[in-house]
């Protein structure tokens, strides 16, 4: 059951973060989410078209993530981790991916390139707030990722010092 709550736990992490994100995103460039991203609800409204990509674009890394995270923590003889003593390195995780959401955004808006099939069907002046959507979300997916399995390293590190 534990094994399942840390799971849990890491879909629910992942899914706040992504709702916080996406609504950051959408308000510099809503064409990252209408132009870039297929239609998956029915309006216009950007703060619903975020909240819907908040969660169909990061429940499914949560669980992997939560897998990961739970096999680190509860498989073999060693002392076994529970959900509430992973919450601590969780949130400095969804930390660091603001932060790395944030330096690349920031790269993207600056220096930061865009698909040339994308850069035909936007305007010139949404390049660059397009760049920073795009950047900013492939850091926090990449920073996501392999901090996630950063923190299954960390808490085998943990339990095995514990033994």
């Amino acid at each position: 059951m534990e094994f399942l709550k840390i799971v849990f736990l890491a879909i629910v992490a992942a899914i706040l973060y992504g709702l916080v994100h996406d609504q950051v995103t959408v308000r510099i460039c809503a064409e990252y989410f209408t132009v870039f991203h297929p239609r998956i609800i029915e309006s216009d409204n950007t703060t619903l078209i975020a909240l819907s990509w908040g969660v169909v674009a990061t429940w499914w890394m949560g669980a992997g993530i939560g897998f990961v995270l739970g096999l680190a923590a509860r498989w073999g003889t060693w002392p076994k981790r529970t959900w509430t003593q992973l919450v601590p390195s969780a949130a400095v995780l969804l930390g660091v991916m603001a932060v790395c959401a944030m330096v690349g955004g920031t790269y993207g808006f600056f220096k930061g390139g865009i698909p040339a099939g994308i850069a035909e069907e936007l305007p010139t002046q949404l390049h660059r707030p397009f760049a920073a959507d795009w950047y900013a979300h492939m850091a926090s997916y990449a920073s996501g990722f392999f901090g996630g399995l950063g923190l299954g390293v960390l808490t085998l590190v943990q339990r095995r010092r514990a033994a």
